[in-house]
């Protein structure tokens, strides 16, 4: 009996216990998938593996006018600085007045430019504008402007590679006087060039006189900071450009040089002085403009101005 009530009393392993549903998951699973994704998208696929590498390569490089280093604040004083400078578009910010000031043609232009760029009126006293410009005469109208956003120098030669066309940069060697440079930037601009670039230090940088210069041609001609000129151009070297400095006593005189029609970066050094050493050295090869009238030597502008044409010409 013993026996018997064990066996009733145990448990059989066919005894139905809760049933757990598929919870709809088996007639999902029957559903479409909807279209088939693009190669590009697809892990595994020759096409999604190049575009991956191409996000990738983009996300490497840094975006134009983002990669140098930055300039500092620039203050643009008294009636005619300020005018002359609104008139070019210089990039003001805030242009200061002050109070109670005597208001004649220049003051009303002033206010008026300002209001049509949109910049921040501030209303100071004589003391401070005092203060803000070191004592100079500021005649009651002080512009404020932002510090300049360099590129760094490898953005301009693969801006130029990713629209399909061949770099033309000019790199200045010493050249100190703002004037200059924007002389330079407007002449880049106007021969399709695409860019410009200055060592960081004992060089003109982008200062109003330079944005004045450039007759508004430096706001769509980016402006690159080179920490060591020498290693900037070995960079360029690299990446397939040719470098052509300009020299007096140069072994080719500028129409025999065939470079001209595709990468390079032509170097101008400063009037008297010249290129430097280093800079010489590194030079591919060294060019002389022909001068029948006798001339011993061109500003940076203008012998910056006379290559790019020769370059555009062949270009086309």
């Amino acid at each position: 009996m013993a026996g018997n009530s064990q066996r009733r009393n145990r448990r059989t392993s066919n005894k139905k216990g809760a049933q757990v549903g598929s919870g709809g998951k088996r007639r999902r699973g029957l559903e479409g998938k909807g279209p088939t994704p693009p190669a590009s998208a697809r892990k595994g696929h020759v096409k999604n593996r190049v575009a991956n590498a191409k996000a990738k390569h983009s996300a490497k490089r840094p975006a134009p006018r983002r990669g140098g280093a930055k300039g500092t604040a620039e203050l643009v004083v008294g009636r005619n600085p300020v005018v002359e400078a609104l008139r070019e578009g210089v990039p003001a910010t805030t242009l200061y007045v002050q109070q109670f000031i005597d208001s004649d043609e220049r003051v009303r232009e002033a206010l008026q430019l300002a209001a049509d760029l949109g910049l921040n009126l501030m209303e100071a006293p004589r003391p401070e504008l005092d203060r803000m410009t070191n004592g100079l005469n500021h005649q009651g109208l002080v512009a404020q402007i932002p510090p300049y956003d360099y590129a760094h120098p490898e953005d301009l030669a693969a801006a130029a590679f990713d629209e399909g066309e061949d770099p033309l940069i000019v790199a200045l060697d010493g050249v100190t006087d703002p004037r200059n440079l924007g002389a330079v930037v407007r002449s880049v601009s106007a021969f399709g060039g695409h860019g410009v670039v200055v060592p960081e230090r004992r060089a003109a940088g982008m200062t109003a006189g330079a944005w004045k210069t450039s007759a508004g041609t430096a706001a769509r001609t980016p402006v690159a900071r080179a920490t060591n000129m020498t290693r900037a151009l070995e960079a360029y070297q690299k990446a397939g450009l040719t470098v052509v400095g300009l020299a007096a006593d140069g072994e080719l005189e500028l129409q025999d040089v065939e470079a001209l029609d595709g990468p390079v970066v032509i170097v101008v050094g400063s009037e008297g002085k010249g290129l430097s050493r280093l800079v010489g050295e590194t030079c591919d090869v060294r060019v002389r403009i022909p001068m029948p009238g006798g001339a011993e030597s061109l500003n940076a502008g203008v012998a910056a101005g006379v290559v790019l044409w020769e370059a555009a010409r062949r270009r086309g």
